[in-house]
Formats: structure tokens, sequence, C-alpha cells
């Protein structure tokens, strides 16, 4: 079997991809990266009231048409205790930023250009506007107004908005669900006393962060021995519990020890492809078992992190209603690099960047696709194309973020 080209793998993955419908009501205060399920629409009116946008006084404009015209103060208005009277002729209200303004008055002379004499009475310094520093009411929205809408992602100005609103709930599509499961003899849980032939299961932790980033509800289905009888039995409970996503840690090759492809074609995995071109993460595994997707991770800790970001993120956001998320940037290499063969590279770097804001990426000597340390001090990945001639120092070269710098 051929390689499959790293965007066409993408491809394949993202058109199999049903997002998700079921929907649920959260309280407004948990919505945060939430996808809104319906159109939100106000029960209120915003500004209710016409109100002032400054600290001033509330007068008449034709009561101040020059500059040195005295009016007399009669009272104030604060933000939640409005003035009850009117304003008649020759008159003003001391108001505050957000006071409503009261009747009679059309226009807000600011503070700064009044000047205040004896028995209650201003001097004016500038002649405003009429209207001016006045909010009219339903300036922002009204009762009824469709404000946000289906599909949004609820971050702080669309929560705002939606508090301002009046709602304290609201509806979101449902987190898309990703089963985890790591598979190996070889494997422990941190924090245990290996012997050894043994390791750490790390995987699970870097995959389920990437899912969780994406808004993804994560089902820890552990680590499954190299058994068929063990992976069925954690098969079963990705399916009980409805994951959208089965996401398999290691054994998807087709080794002596590599059971976890055959054991779920045995259990009914229509298989899409298993083999892509690139480097790290050629052993990725994509099918579907009923109406679960399966996407297959290689064992080594940097193949799985990099297939992670590659395909395990962009198939969340798709499920879950969610714009896909461009990691690509342009820099350039700050050493040598090597012509490449015929799969993809993505080559751990640092980034640095300039006064300009333009990137420069140091490549780590050491790849191995093993080596966690290196993947967790590195800020992107230089991309390889296939045949990619060699490269000078100072060539452009383009990364995919890991991190925000």
């Amino acid at each position: 079997m051929s390689l499959l080209p790293v965007e066409d793998a993408l491809a394949r993955l993202l058109t199999a991809a049903r997002a998700v419908t079921e929907t649920e009501e959260v309280a407004i205060g948990e919505a945060h990266g939430r996808v809104l399920a319906r159109n939100v629409a106000s029960r209120l009116t915003q500004p209710p009231f016409d109100s002032s946008a400054m600290d001033g006084y509330a007068l008449r404009a034709e009561d101040i048409a020059e500059i040195g015209a005295i009016v007399t103060v009669i009272g104030e208005s604060a933000a939640g205790n409005r003035f009850a009277g009117t304003v008649l002729p020759g008159q003003a209200v001391r108001i505050f930023t957000g006071a409503p303004v009261p009747n009679g008055a059309d226009t807000v002379l600011i503070q700064e250009d009044a000047e205040r004499l004896d028995d209650h009475r201003i001097q004016t310094r500038f002649v405003p506007a009429r209207g001016r520093h006045i909010r009219p009411r339903g300036q922002d929205f009204r009762e009824g107004d469709v404000v946000l809408h289906s599909g949004e992602q609820l971050d702080a100005g669309r929560l705002t908005v939606a508090a301002g609103m009046n709602h304290a709930r609201l509806h979101v599509f449902r987190r898309v669900r990703v089963a985890i499961l790591a598979t190996g003899d070889e494997l422990l849980p941190p924090g245990s006393d290996l012997g050894p032939d043994q390791i750490v299961a790390s995987n699970t932790f870097g995959i389920a962060a990437i899912a969780r980033e994406s808004g993804a509800e994560i089902i820890d289905l552990g680590i499954a021995p190299d058994s068929r009888s063990s992976i069925e039995e954690q098969l079963a409970a990705a399916q009980a519990a409805d994951a959208d996503i089965l996401v398999t840690l290691g054994g998807a090759s087709v080794g002596d020890h590599d059971l976890v492809q055959s054991t779920l074609v045995g259990a009914g995995m229509e298989l899409d492809f298993w083999r892509i071109a690139m480097r790290p993460g050629k052993p990725l595994m994509v099918g579907r078992l009923g109406d679960m997707q399966v996407l297959g991770l290689p064992g080594n800790p940097v193949s799985s992190l990099v297939c992670g970001f590659l395909f395990l993120e962009p198939l969340i956001r798709t499920l879950g209603h969610l714009k896909a998320r461009n990691r690509l940037a342009a820099a350039t290499s700050a050493r040598p690099l090597a012509a490449n063969d015929k799969r993809q590279d993505y080559i751990r770097a640092t980034l640095a960047r300039s006064a300009d804001g333009s990137l420069s990426a140091t490549a780590f000597e050491r790849q191995d696709s093993s080596m966690m340390q290196t993947f967790a001090q590195s800020d992107a990945l230089i991309v390889r194309a296939p045949g990619a001639p060699a490269a000078d120092a100072g060539s452009a070269c383009t990364v995919l973020l890991l991190r925000d710098l």
C-alpha cells in the first residue's frame, strides 16, 4: 500500500466527519468556549433609557447657546437613582456616567466645561451640540433583536452581550466525546513502580490536552494490555459511553504484537487508511465503527503528538462546529536544512521573534520520535514538503505553531 499524502489524509478524515447535533442548556457562567446551537434574541432594550456618557450636567442646549451662559442646578441623577423631576428653562441637573437623562434635558455638558458659582449655579465654558454625550435608548440593541447566532463560539464579548440581554442560560451543542485508549504490555500509569521492561504511558495526557483545548470531553479508557480481549473490552466501553472519536495510542501497525488494527477490524471497523507520507507519524490509522470515528495514533510520544495536532484537533473542531484553527506561519530557518525524501517532515524547533515581528526557527539537532523533552521545548514544527531541496540558513520556511509566543 502506498503512503497517503498528509493533505489527502486530512481531507478524507474530515469528509467523513459528522458534526454533533445534540444540544444542551448550560448556565452562562459555564458557557465559555461552547458553540451556540440557537440564535439568541435580546429580552430587553439596552440602554433602557437615554443615559449620560459622561459626568457633567444635563440641561437644554438652547439655554447654553453661548459661552458664559449661567444655569441653576436643581438636583442630581446617578446610576440606579434617577432625578424624578423635569428640567425647565435655565435649569440643569448634576449627572453621572450611566445615569438616566432627566425629562426636559437634551444635552450633557461635561464637568470640565462648567465653572461652579455660588447659589447652585454653573457657568459654561463650551457650547456643546444638542444631544452631546447622551446615549439614546436602544443604542446597543432592542428587545427582540437577534444579536448572537447559532454556530458562534462563546468568547468574552459574546458572553458579555448574552448576559446584557438578560440570558442566564444558553443552548449550546454538546461537547465532542473523545475516548482515549493506550495499548501495550509495557505501559504503566505515571507514579507506578516500573519493572525492568516497562515505561510510563505518557501519550494519553498530551493527546487529552490537545482534545480539551478544542472543547472535547475526555473519556479515559486507561491502558489495555496486548490482547484482543482487553482491546475489545475497552472498545465496548467507548461505545457504551457514546464516544464520537476513539483514539488509540500504539499498536496500530501490523507487527506481531500490534493488535489494535486487526482487533478493531474484526469488531466491524471500516478501515479507511493507515499509512501516511509523513515523518514522524507514518503509522496513523483512520476508520469508522458505526457512528464512532477511530483514530489510531503511533506509540512514539512525538509521533503521537504531531498526529494529534495535525489530525485529532481538526477532527474535533469539525465535529464540534468550530472553525479550523490555522497554526501555520512564515519563518526563516536559522540552520541549514537537509534535502527531504518522499515523506512530509515535521521538524521540532524553537522560535525567536525579531523587532519587526518576523520569526526565526532553530531546529533541534536530534529529531528522534521518542524524545519527549525536545517536543516540550519546541515552539513549532518546521514543515518540509516531500522532495524539498536542501536549504541554507536564512531560507524561508513554513512552521506549524505549537504554542503562543
